[in-house]
């Protein structure tokens, strides 16, 4: 039983002299309480209401801009690109103007690099190198994305035989190593005998899209069955467009991440075909063929082919941050903490 709490018996009031002639006076223990503007947590609460919820963009983008790694990677892609499209801004001398007379020479004024075996600027041919190199990773990872992400979208979204037929189909191209299949397409005659940026596209596509069919098809398998999706639906949206207006929308992060790591992966391969002579025609700068004519100068002028080859480290090595930038944005899951 609750004890009835008196002005005699109550630790919170006091009974004077004057509440024994009937009238009552109370007197409150005080609490102290710190001014608002003394408080830290003021600051850290305060919430805007007035404030639109930010997008998934909206909120990987406030995120990205605070990552050195992403500022980074940005400034250096920025800068190849601008290379690749202007290269006579950075160059001056003419790439292909070769004379014996400087063959093999080192650094001068004008120089920096030294020259080649066949007596070529060394620097010129790394900047006008840049178009060729980064053409092909961009041309192929568009490509890729175009065939992985249409077959993907379609696997995962309607599933059933269409899924098994799309899924063994990529299952099949996947088991082919990228760079031997490439190398199989363009011994080719077709491609032999007309071998220019676009058949080294063609052929790094044709064995590049599995990756992105699968990471599409998650993503779709995913998003499929959301309430947004559900919701689309019931107010007439056929299929279809469901899937193009709210599915694929709502599943371009991871398909983006892995396009722009992808995208180093194929600048690589490139390179890779061309020194192996199966890739672009010498007539072409790039830094695969750079490298390759300078393995007969490795031991006395290691520069020739170190230069090319750090432009080409480079490049790939900006994209790769890009990637690891975008998924700790665009993934909370995978966010560092």
């Amino acid at each position: 039983m609750s004890e009835n709490l008196t002005p005699e018996n109550d630790p919170a009031a006091r009974v004077t002299p004057a509440s024994r002639q009937g009238k009552t006076s109370t007197r409150f223990i005080e609490h102290f309480v710190a001014p608002l503007e003394e408080t830290p947590l003021a600051a850290v609460d305060k919430v805007d209401e007035e404030a639109a919820p930010l997008s998934l963009w909206a909120d990987a983008w406030r995120n990205l801009r605070k990552q050195p790694l992403f500022i980074i990677s940005a400034l250096l892609i920025i800068l190849v690109v601008v290379v690749a499209v202007v290269p006579q801004w950075f160059a001056s001398v003419d790439p292909t103007s070769c004379t014996l007379d400087d063959s093999a020479e080192g650094a001068r004024a004008g120089h920096p690099l030294g020259f080649t075996l066949q007596g070529c600027d060394v620097y010129a041919r790394v900047i006008y190198g840049t178009r060729a190199s980064l053409m092909v990773g961009i041309f192929t990872t568009l490509g890729v994305l175009v065939i992985g992400g249409i077959m993907g979208a379609l696997a995962g979204y309607y599933g059933g035989w269409l899924d098994t037929i799309l899924a063994r189909l990529g299952d099949i191209f996947f088991a082919l190593p990228l760079i031997l299949g490439a190398i199989v397409i363009n011994q080719l005659p077709a491609f032999r005998d007309n071998r220019s940026v676009w058949t080294v596209v063609v052929a790094l596509v044709a064995f590049g899209w599995p990756q992105i069919a699968r990471i599409t098809r998650g993503a779709v398998l995913e998003n499929r069955n959301a309430d947004f999706v559900t919701a689309s639906k019931a107010l007439g949206l056929t299929p279809f467009r469901a899937l193009v207006k709210h599915v694929i929308p709502n599943s371009l992060a991871p398909i983006i991440v892995v396009a722009s790591i992808s995208l180093g992966t194929f600048i690589v391969a490139e390179a890779t075909l061309s020194f192996l002579g199966l890739g672009l025609p010498q007539s072409v700068m790039s830094w695969g063929n750079d490298i390759a004519a300078a393995q007969p100068q490795v031991r006395n002028n290691p520069g020739v082919l170190l230069w090319p080859a750090v432009a080409l480290s480079i490049t790939v090595l900006s994209f790769i941050m890009l990637g690891d930038a975008l998924r700790d944005a665009l993934d909370p899951k995978a966010r560092k903490r």
